[in-house]
């Protein structure tokens, strides 16, 4: 049974970094696409980046140039590096993990999601 952990998050200024850790425990980590997904308040949860068991990589436009995924599989953690965050950045983050699909940005690939961790970026 896989089971997610994330962590980093906090209020910050626009223009400040946070740095965001998901631990895995369970299961393979090395063989999951690992994928990050936010949302706002009063939003639906939407894509945000996703990284493959070979390090190939996927962004959301929005957070293209800015954000960075990676991933340590000797400690069964995957990153997101948030840089120059702005308002519009606000929103509960969310680590998933899947298995057995392409890398893609629809949730439907991922089976196992975190409990999520807030950022809130003020202007």
């Amino acid at each position: 049974h896989v089971h997610l952990v994330e962590s980093g998050g906090g209020t910050v200024q626009t223009g400040d970094s946070l740095r965001l850790s998901c631990a895995a425990s369970g299961g393979t980590f090395s063989s999951f696409t690992m994928g990050w997904f936010r949302q706002p308040p009063g939003k639906e949860r939407g894509f945000v980046s996703a990284i493959d068991w070979g390090n190939k990589t996927i962004y959301a436009d929005s957070v293209k140039g800015r954000f960075t995924i990676d991933r340590d599989n000797s400690k069964n953690i995957v990153y997101l590096q948030m840089n120059n965050l702005k308002p519009e950045d606000t929103a509960s983050y969310f680590c998933a993990a899947g298995t057995g699909w392409p890398l893609g940005t629809d949730p439907w690939r991922f089976g196992v999601w975190g409990q999520g961790t807030q950022v809130t970026v003020s202007s």
